[in-house]
């Protein structure tokens, strides 16, 4: 059993609250009428462990949970060829470069690419 909990009765979101496109995502969630359970991994960093957790419920490798387009990445950052713990100690000290949101309910999990996705759920 992972680390990250799961609810039928609200949606988890892992988000940046600072970026425009999570609070949009946020916003349309609880205007769908969702509870919503929201974590902004920049106050709240997440451990190695879920991080990897979500990369692998996504079915996505770590290094795809972060977004290099972000202005953040490319400010601090050249395109990289990291190990696994490398992709994951970028993201622990720089969460705002993390792609997302992302939005579990109940055993399903997407990255939200665009806001209606939350739709889905």
């Amino acid at each position: 059993m992972g680390e990250i909990a799961t609810s039928n009765r609200q949606i988890t979101m892992y988000y940046d609250a600072g970026s425009e496109f999570g609070k949009k995502t946020r916003a349309y969630a609880e205007t769908e009428g969702f509870e919503v359970l929201a974590i902004d991994v920049v106050k709240e960093p997440l451990t190695g462990t879920q991080l990897l957790e979500l990369a692998d419920r996504l079915g996505i490798h770590i290094s795809e949970l972060v977004d290099q387009q972000n202005p953040a990445y490319a400010y601090k950052f050249n395109p990289h060829d990291l190990s696994s713990e490398d992709w994951v100690k970028m993201l622990r000290k720089n969460p705002e470069i993390m792609r997302g949101p992302i939005v579990i309910h109940g055993d399903k999990i997407a990255l939200i690419e665009t806001i209606s996705d939350i739709k889905n759920f």
